[in-house]
């Protein structure tokens, strides 16, 4: 008969499988480059296919819809930098509001698959070595993890690969993450589809639009208001924490 201390002990997964996502993560990566499919980022493919793409979508919308949201979550779980290309390209396909709200969808998805596959490989290992600085910056961030996944996802200087993956070593919530990913990237998301939405007129002008738009001052610098908004509550509580007593 087993005693208590052995049943309360959790098997652990054996190494190889909690590698394993990971693992078909770079799989992916690697043959998405490795197939050739990286040479149809350009607006020149993108131009040369407008109308046949537009064709499709007229005759098959909801199947353009599925095959766009699937395609965006699976290059985005393979960490494949797609995400600009793809947020363009369901402007120009589907308009503003709901390329943006597709390409959101997909985005959100995709960076949940990279969360969880990291936090499945790494957060035992993390956990055991995590010193107390480590632990202070675990206990700080999950007080108001929402408030600070919502920020780091809303400033697009932050590279998307990171955000996905710090979260994961932090011990953030699966279900803040998401709503902080999904929320956070409205602007942006919304500022490229609405780019994208507007690329029939850029080709036939033969001119390619502007990337970097979302870092001019008209754009950028209300979105980084709205961050500094969003982190009001954390300054006013840590200004206001009441003093331990020293009675």
């Amino acid at each position: 008969m087993m005693n208590a201390e052995q049943q309360e002990t959790p098997k652990k997964a054996p190494i190889w499988r909690r590698f394993l996502p990971l693992l078909v993560i770079l799989l992916g990566f690697g043959a998405f480059f490795g197939l050739g499919f990286g040479e149809y980022l350009s607006f020149e493919a993108l131009s040369d296919n407008r109308e046949r793409l537009i064709a499709w979508r007229d005759d098959n919308l909801m199947q353009a819809v599925i095959a766009f949201t699937v395609a965006y979550t699976v290059l985005t779980a393979f960490s494949v930098p797609v995400g600009l290309w793809l947020t363009l390209l369901g402007g120009f396909m589907f308009g503003t509001i709901a390329g943006g709200l597709l390409s959101l969808s997909g985005a959100t998805v995709g960076a949940t698959v990279i969360f969880l596959a990291a936090r499945y490989a790494f957060g035992d290992f993390l956990k055991n070595k995590a010193g107390a600085g480590i632990a202070k910056m675990e206990a700080g961030f999950r007080e108001n993890e929402l408030t600070y996944m919502f920020v780091l996802r809303l400033v697009p200087l932050f590279p998307f690969w990171l955000v996905n993956l710090v979260p994961a070593f932090l011990n953030v919530s699966t279900r803040t993450y998401m709503l902080g990913t999904f929320f956070g990237m409205i602007p942006g998301a919304m500022v490229y589809a609405s780019v994208g939405n507007g690329l029939g007129a850029v080709f036939e002008t033969g001119a390619e639009p502007d990337l970097g738009i979302i870092f001019s001052p008209e754009i950028l610098t209300p979105i980084i208001g709205l961050a500094v908004l969003s982190m009001i509550p954390i300054f006013y509580k840590k200004i206001k924490k009441p003093e331990i007593s020293k009675d």
